[in-house]
């Protein structure tokens, strides 16, 4: 009984002694990461088993060979031990990751829906009022003949309007969704930048503003032509909406290597540094840092989407959209792989 005793003290005091030591480590390497922590602790283990064991074996007077062949036994077992912990630690480690990462993204999908539909809601609520009152209003008789033109027209341009605002919403949610495939071909960037100029070109007019092309080379992307030009399009309309009358937007582009680029300049004023990183939200238009539209614009003051879908088109085309601010304005830049061969 009393040998008993005098093992388990001594495989206690080893193992122990061990432990903290462990502890102490563990207390150093705070805020380091997962993967350090349990490379740490898993050596730890190992290292108390192997001391209380040899501690153990000497205390009982083992010879020389027996201790030898069981230190190797320990040695190899340990070390096998411990890689196999290390390796499993590892995958267990990126799992908890991966899975905070996957929850993160998760909880800012469903901010950005809700915000999304705050702000639908709040966009159709004002061109569904007026389709009501304007409809009430030619029910009842209360539009004199020679105004029922103009009454018709107005219910077009908010229907209109509604229509644009859920196109983008279902573009929207395909992007978010992952469901838009696309059909890759060489694209030249030019000829998507003279249909985007081309259809732009009349709202341009209509706001008072000039539109300016460069007409360099553009260089040829791969990518899909109809989404390439929704991008266009919608850098375009946006630029155009916050540029104020007589101003100016110019479209730039060119080629690096590896890459087909196009830059859509405004006069809005220029962009918070704040605000810049928030651009492409969903739902973010910033109006108090950008000039706002003027009584009667023709572009409304945008749903708010816009720049979010071509962030997304551009993402799944595998390229980069980026703005920044110029002396005065801001210039929006879509960076595109170039066509093989």
């Amino acid at each position: 009984m009393r040998d008993v005793v005098i093992i388990c003290v001594l495989a206690l005091g080893s193992s122990g002694a061990v432990a903290l030591f462990g502890l102490a480590g563990l207390r150093v390497l705070r805020g380091r990461s997962v993967t350090a922590h349990l490379g740490v602790l898993l050596a730890v283990t190992v290292a108390s088993v192997v001391t209380g064991v040899v501690v153990v074996a000497d205390a009982m007077f083992l010879s020389a060979h027996d201790l030898g062949v069981m230190g190797m036994v320990l040695t190899v077992s340990g070390v096998v031990s411990l890689g196999f912990a290390l390796i499993a630690g590892r995958r267990l480690a990126r799992a908890s990751v991966w899975a905070a990462e996957a929850r993160a993204r998760e909880q800012a999908l469903e901010r950005s829906r809700r915000e999304v539909v705050a702000w639908v809601s709040h966009d159709l609520r004002t061109p569904l009022a007026g389709l009501r009152a304007m409809a009430e209003a030619l029910e009842d008789g209360m539009v004199e003949p020679e105004g029922v033109p103009g009454y018709h027209r107005r219910i077009r341009l908010e229907a209109d309007r509604i229509t644009a605002l859920v196109d983008d919403l279902f573009e929207l949610s395909r992007i978010n969704a992952g469901a838009l495939r696309l059909t890759l071909d060489a694209v030249p960037l030019g000829e998507v930048v003279s249909d985007a100029v081309a259809s732009a070109t009349p709202v341009a007019r209509a706001k008072g503003v000039r539109l300016v092309a460069d007409h360099s080379s553009y260089g040829v992307v791969r990518g899909s032509e109809p989404e390439l030009g929704r991008v266009l399009g919608n850098l375009l309309v946006n630029a155009i909406r916050h540029t104020p009358q007589e101003g100016i937007v110019t479209v730039v582009g060119g080629s690096d290597e590896g890459t087909g680029w196009v830059a859509v300049s405004d006069e809005c004023g220029g962009i918070p540094a704040a605000d810049l990183p928030r651009v492409f939200d969903t739902a973010f238009r910033g109006e108090s840092a950008r000039t706002p539209s003027a009584a009667g614009d023709p572009l409304g003051s945008g749903g708010g989407l816009g720049l979010a879908i071509a962030r997304g088109l551009v993402e799944v085309h595998g390229g980069l959209i980026a703005v920044d601010n110029t002396s005065s304005g801001c210039q929006f830049t879509v960076r595109l792989p170039a066509a093989a061969g």
